[in-house]
């Protein structure tokens, strides 16, 4: 399914459009559950409508489950103890490689940049007024708003990071690349980020409860007979 993936990732809806027929010729009832019931906004990176970034995954809990997967039969308490120390964990590593950056964005946002800068200076650049420019290079020109932040492109209005184009328009302006790059993705947001510290919940003993919650009483949750077998912790895989 490389062209489902295509449209997943596309950022503008012309090539989208195209890849969507592609899958609708040859799975169409594939293409008319992905439109009719499942909706392009939800999948699609150039359909969704809020900011996205480079995210394209909306699944976080299956992350943590594969995270916890040999922690989720525990205890809820000794869940919570794993929960707690994987957090502190991936903070501090983090923390401490945010404090060692050098350059004005995060690493993995650095190493996609400066292959665009090279790039960029073979495109050329017209300028149409004082913000918008039209750059040619590559399979696809582009006309930036560097105003605006914007690119027909599409990958620097979604990404909010400075495509090729962009690149280009900035030395064309003379204006910092790194100007037109959203603050989430520089050193200073990334150290924000993992400046503070996860700390243990502790002893039960030593735990500062209020009386009103100290005295709730809190009944076990209903328990339906089970049925018999080996109870399943696993996901059934998907067919096809």
């Amino acid at each position: 399914m490389g062209s489902y993936w295509s449209a997943v990732n596309a950022y503008r809806c012309e090539d989208f459009f195209g890849y969507m027929t592609e899958i609708s010729h040859r799975y169409p009832r594939v293409a008319e559950y992905l439109e009719n019931e499942v909706g392009f906004e939800k999948w699609s990176r150039c359909h969704y409508p809020g900011l996205r970034y480079n995210i394209t995954t909306t699944n976080m809990v299956k992350s943590l489950n594969s995270m916890l997967v040999n922690a989720r039969d525990f205890p809820y308490v000794a869940l919570l103890d794993v929960i707690q120390e994987k957090m502190a964990k991936w903070w501090n590593d983090r923390r401490i490689v945010s404090m060692a950056i050098t350059a004005p964005l995060t690493p993995s946002r650095e190493s996609e940049f400066r292959p665009r800068f090279t790039q960029s200076n073979s495109w050329h650049t017209l300028q149409l007024n004082p913000v918008t420019y039209h750059v040619k290079g590559g399979e696809l020109e582009g006309v930036v708003d560097i105003f605006n932040k914007t690119c027909t492109c599409k990958e620097f209005d979604i990404d909010k990071l400075s495509c090729v184009h962009a690149i280009a328009a900035a030395h064309h302006a003379q204006v910092s690349v790194y100007s037109l790059v959203s603050p989430y993705y520089t050193k200073e947001y990334y150290v924000l980020t993992y400046v503070e510290t996860i700390y243990p919940v502790g002893s039960q003993s030593q735990w500062d409860v209020l009386n009103e919650v100290a005295t709730r009483v809190v009944l076990p949750r209903e328990v339906k007979e089970r049925k018999r077998g080996r109870p399943k912790t696993s996901r059934f895989p998907l067919v096809g």
